[in-house]
């Protein structure tokens, strides 16, 4: 019997409540992970996440069973995740076992053993599924993924060809740090010949020449800090951080002349995680090499929002990620009176040269742009930019990220020259900035012109005639255009480079 008896087994349902939460158990073989997001949705959002690395994989391709140590920590570690759960009131829960299980001669043993203490079921997924379900992931966050998903795990590495947001091949290869440790060299990892035997395999990694390859996995996400520290990167963010395939060849030289202990200080990392970090460095030199991509991406989505992605209906996986996970966060803190949509298209005339991903960054920004109305006047600005560029958003780049940042801190108060150098350094240049900052001015205007209440701006129109932009209004309300109104209407237009004009309309 369960000592969890309150915890009933649930079905990974199609038609679950899209406002209760949801839980993902992810029993891999270098760690255990629970992940609880507020729902199953497009863009679910954290609410708790802890690991514990237990090394269930270490060893297996000498014993063919599971780790003994890591076994006794891996059961501990899901009966507490239950217990948080239930805890949580948590019923959705899905739990699922990868690649040291699914090839361990006791990993049904195992999973049966945790099924009886945590009452739950334990679903042992296939390698292909595993690549599938990571592939869609990276597609749940960059629905126009071009070129090879990568997912290093302890003992295997899922890979897929992705083509313009669709998944053309995936594979499961038997690589990775935890298993290929015990293999040439005991206790290093050779020189990565049976790595490259298995890629080989895939010959279609050869096809994504030119494309990106979208790194998943703890172990590359640590390399992503790594590389951010030695280039002294303004954001600390590892998700959407995007090199080019160059800088992470030289990079990968330079980290393999350092030893585990040196890594585990420079990253500042733990020591278990350190001590992949040389084989995943390895690898991905080889991919990139095999590949021939242009760029290397990493990203914190992979099996487990693959997993909720894959249950959600058409609708909603047609959905901009960016754009929902904006009226996710608008809904959890702007006021009832604010309206982002209204607000978009209020400005949008005053931004008719904007290119596509202009127009979809400034409409993701106007979504947030009551996000810090309940902080201190004095601290808005600063807490608005802060906030989006630390934020886990989903569907954005770094440099979209920080436009939106200073869009919505420009909307409380001018963002000083030492903010803009300490956070937003080298990531946005002269226009982007200036883009940012007029997005920031509009909407400074709009809340200044109706007090919150965006709905008023119904009754005004922006114009924009080449040089001239110019605010048109019906006479009964010329009295809400007070000094303040003007003067922020000036520097609107200044910011875009026109000529302003406030006009009335007759009734």
């Amino acid at each position: 019997m369960s000592q969890l008896s309150a915890i009933a087994p649930v079905a990974l349902a199609q038609d679950s409540d899209a406002r209760a939460p949801v839980a993902v158990i992810d029993i891999g073989s270098n760690s255990v992970r629970l992940v609880v997001y507020d729902a199953a949705k497009r863009a679910p959002v954290p609410v708790f996440n802890e690991k514990v690395l237990c090394g269930l994989g270490r060893g297996l391709d000498a014993t063919g069973r599971l780790n003994p140590e890591g076994a006794m920590l891996a059961r501990s570690s899901v009966h507490r995740f239950a217990a948080l759960t239930e805890a949580m009131g948590v019923t959705d829960i899905n739990a699922i076992a990868t690649a040291a299980v699914r090839e361990a001669t006791d990993g049904a043993d195992f999973t049966a053993a945790v099924e009886r203490d945590c009452g739950f079921p334990v679903r042992i997924i296939t390698g292909e599924e595993e690549a599938r379900l990571s592939a869609l992931g990276v597609l749940a966050e960059i629905p126009r993924a071009d070129g090879i998903m990568g997912d290093l795990g302890g003992a295997s590495l899922e890979i897929a060809h992705l083509k313009e947001g669709e998944n053309l091949a995936q594979a499961t290869l038997p690589i990775g740090p935890l298993r290929m440790a015990c293999g040439p060299g005991h206790g290093g990892y050779g020189d990565g010949g049976d790595m490259d035997e298995h890629l080989a395999g895939a010959a279609w990694l050869q096809s994504a020449r030119g494309g990106t390859f979208y790194a998943v996995g703890g172990s590359w996400r640590s390399w992503a800090r790594m590389h951010m520290r030695y280039v002294n990167y303004r954001l600390s963010i590892a998700h959407h951080y995007e090199i080019t395939a160059t800088s992470a060849l030289e990079f990968a030289k330079e980290i393999a002349m350092v030893s585990p202990s040196a890594l585990s200080n420079l990253a500042g990392i733990e020591d278990a995680r350190a001590d992949s970090i040389p084989f995943a460095n390895m690898l991905l030199k080889r991919l990139i090499e095999q590949s021939g991509v242009a760029a290397v991406l990493f990203s914190a989505y992979g099996v487990r929002e693959g997993l909720i992605f894959d249950r959600l209906a058409d609708s909603l996986k047609a959905e901009d990620p960016l754009i929902a996970a904006c009226r996710n966060l608008a809904a959890m803190t702007g006021r009832a009176t604010a309206d982002g949509d209204a607000l978009f298209r209020w400005m949008s005339p005053a931004f008719a040269d904007e290119s596509p991903a202009e127009v979809r960054l400034r409409h993701a920004a106007c979504l947030l742009a009551d996000l810090e109305w309940s902080e201190h006047p004095d601290y808005r600005a600063e807490h608005a930019l802060l906030r989006i560029l630390r934020y886990p958003l989903i569907g954005v780049d770094h440099p979209g990220r920080a436009y939106m940042a200073l869009a919505v801190a420009s909307r409380h108060a001018k963002v000083s020259e030492n903010l803009l150098a300490r956070f937003l350094g080298g990531l946005l240049d002269g226009a982007e900035l200036s883009r940012a900052k007029a997005t920031g001015l509009a909407m400074r205007l709009a809340y200044t012109f109706s007090g919150g209440v965006i709905s008023l701006l119904e009754q005004t129109a922006l114009r924009r005639d080449e040089n001239r932009l110019k605010l048109e209004l019906p006479s009964h309300a010329d009295v809400l255009v007070g000094d303040v109104v003007q003067s922020r209407f000036r520097t609107l237009a200044q910011e875009l480079g026109c000529q302003p004009r406030i006009a009335t309309t007759a009734p």
